[in-house]
């Protein structure tokens, strides 16, 4: 329903899909300007930091256009409207991700793909079967890490009700740290990305692998195929917080 009423408007849709890409495409613009006055970003050239910039944000954009409406929960909890999807025979999950869903959103999504194009046209990198696998894993993995923690974020608002910042701390915040090399980062931090958060498996360790770089927490190899697994486990517990929360709901009696 909200593609078809998103494409009755087909100008306005073009405007607002191109206005994303452009929006979007900034950040990498801002990139690009560091590398007019230095030739390498915590060791790491343009190249490379355009490959974490383009899987990064291919991933985030494909999670962003199937759920990112989940910061809309909490609004939801509040005004007792979630009681309306309640009654449904149709999936809570399933509704709230189609709630306004914005075509719009393949902005981020093309702007990525192009930006991740150029990268490997530029790459210098000796491609072996192992990592021309490991390059789509990565964006599917990726897009399934950043779903389960929009999930996650969502399951919380339950009981924080007034939470999204929250969650866009973990999902948008989390796409543009790891838009730069971890190598710019306090270990303290990529660890924390690593095992508490595993937003390091959504690009920095598989990328890691792919430019032949060392791992900076000497964690090892079979690490940086992980991704796929973690993933399977984020969904995991993103589904049992959402269902917890779910059972947890108690209406507004309005």
């Amino acid at each position: 329903m909200w593609v078809r009423s998103t494409m009755a408007y087909r100008t306005s849709f073009v405007m607002m899909a191109l206005g994303n890409f452009a929006a979007t495409a900034l950040d990498f613009v801002g990139i690009a300007i560091m590398f007019t006055h230095t030739d390498t970003l915590g060791g790491f050239t343009l190249p490379e930091v355009a490959l974490l910039y383009g899987t990064t944000s291919t991933s985030f954009g494909l999670a962003d256009l199937a759920l990112g409406t989940m910061d809309r929960v909490g609004r939801r909890v509040r005004d007792g409207t979630m009681d309306t999807l309640l009654v449904r025979p149709v999936p809570v999950l399933a509704q709230v991700a189609a709630d306004r869903f914005a075509l719009r959103r393949l902005g981020r999504v093309s702007q990525g793909v192009l930006l991740l194009a150029w990268t490997l046209y530029r790459l210098d990198v000796h491609w072996t079967p192992v990592t021309l696998l490991l390059l789509p894993l990565m964006l599917i993995s990726g897009a399934v890490i950043f779903g389960a923690v929009f999930v996650a974020g969502a399951a919380f608002q339950f009981r924080a009700q007034d939470a999204s910042e929250v969650q866009n701390a973990f999902t948008y915040g989390g796409t543009t740290m790891l838009q730069y090399p971890p190598t710019v980062f306090a270990t303290e931090l990529v660890r924390g990305v690593t095992f508490v958060v595993p937003l390091a498996f959504v690009n920095w360790l598989p990328a890691l692998r792919i430019l032949g770089r060392d791992d900076p927490l000497g964690l090892p190899g079979w690490v940086d195929f992980a991704s796929p697994l973690v993933a399977l486990v984020c969904c995991a517990l993103a589904g049992a917080a959402w269902r917890a929360g779910l059972r947890g709901y108690r209406s507004t009696g309005s």
